[in-house]
């Protein structure tokens, strides 16, 4: 255990820290730079497997004997910026292992979301057989989507019709991090369901790639691994077996999601956008055919008028002067009802 978090301290500093290489061999495997290019991501991907964990504490004590020694809020920010690049979290509580910390790093809390609350509105019940349809069927249904302001997996909200999902970068790596996330929380009763409950929660969401292009035109999924499809794939081969944790915040948005698709008055709104205002063509053309109608219109009334009631015509056509009489009514022709030779 010693010696796995000495390698571990090192690796991650050459590759973090970029530390001079100069006690190395050109050639070391590991410990050069072909190893920072080739060999750290494989061991980054090792680090998060759940039967690879070494805890923290240990990482803790070694720091602590170096000749200069790092403080446990040091290691835990020099850990994550291994595993999780460019990330920038806050002050971070205790963590069991690395895979904590990088799952913990992933649900910061927002004190704005905190204070504000879920936003359940009274009168909202949750149905155990109402599943959330998928993307393409909440946008068919006046939902829509938007990334939301931070990457936390808690940071997701549905207000005025607009749902607003955390960005995700879908890689080759995904699906072994998250299978290993879910593990830990079913494995630690007391850690919370936040991961589930968001995987559960996109799967529902990712039925086809359409779902997943869709998502993708939002800047939600980053796909870094190919084609819509093998993103729904990937959703798709994770455990179908999760559920989403009671009481949550992330239920309230559910039932949220429910009640506002169902309404149909929201599913005919979105069906009229979507078919006469897609683009600025066909709401030009809207514009012309309700003139027209409009002109159709008022032209057979003009022209229905006269045969009901010459004298009204009259009164719509302008004044003739003053004193100007209107031309008198002439009496019909009378017809003969014997027939003619």
């Amino acid at each position: 255990m010693i010696l796995d978090g000495c390698f571990m301290l090192e690796i991650i500093r050459l590759a973090t820290v970029h530390s001079s290489l100069d006690h190395y061999a050109a050639n070391d495997p590991v410990f050069s730079s072909h190893g920072r290019l080739y060999v750290a991501p494989y061991i980054r991907r090792d680090m998060l497997l759940l039967e690879n964990q070494l805890p923290m504490l240990v990482l803790y004590k070694l720091a602590s004997l170096e000749r200069e020694p790092q403080g446990e809020e040091a290691v835990s920010m020099l850990v994550l910026n291994f595993c999780y690049p460019n990330k920038s979290v806050s002050k971070m509580d205790k963590c069991l292992h690395v895979l904590d910390l990088y799952r913990k790093s992933l649900l910061p809390e927002d004190p704005a979301r905190k204070m504000r609350g879920p936003g359940v509105k009274s009168g909202l019940q949750n149905d155990e057989n109402d599943i959330v349809r998928s993307a393409t069927e909440l946008n068919e249904a006046g939902i829509q989507f938007k990334k939301a302001r931070t990457k936390s997996l808690r940071d997701i909200s549905f207000r005025g019709g607009v749902l607003e999902l955390p960005v995700i970068v879908v890689d080759d790596a995904t699906e072994a991090t998250f299978l290993n996330l879910i593990a830990f929380e079913r494995l630690h009763v007391d850690s919370g369901k936040e991961v589930t409950s968001y995987v559960s929660f996109m799967q529902t969401l990712i039925a086809n790639e359409r779902d997943v292009a869709l998502l993708h035109s939002r800047g939600i999924i980053q796909n870094a691994i190919g084609s819509d499809t093998a993103v729904c794939e990937l959703f798709n081969s994770l455990p179908k077996d999760m559920a989403m944790e009671p009481n949550s915040s992330l239920e309230a948005v559910q039932m949220q999601v429910n009640a506002y698709s169902q309404k149909p008055w929201n599913e005919w709104r979105a069906n009229l956008v979507h078919t006469y205002f897609r683009n600025a063509w066909a709401i030009l053309a809207l514009i012309a055919v309700l003139i027209f109608f409009a002109l159709t219109c008022a032209r057979t009334v003009y022209s229905i008028i006269p045969y009901y009631d010459p004298i009204q015509l009259t009164s719509l056509l302008p004044p003739m002067g003053s004193g100007a009489r209107p031309p008198p009514r002439r009496p019909p022709t009378p017809t003969s009802n014997f027939p003619t030779n």
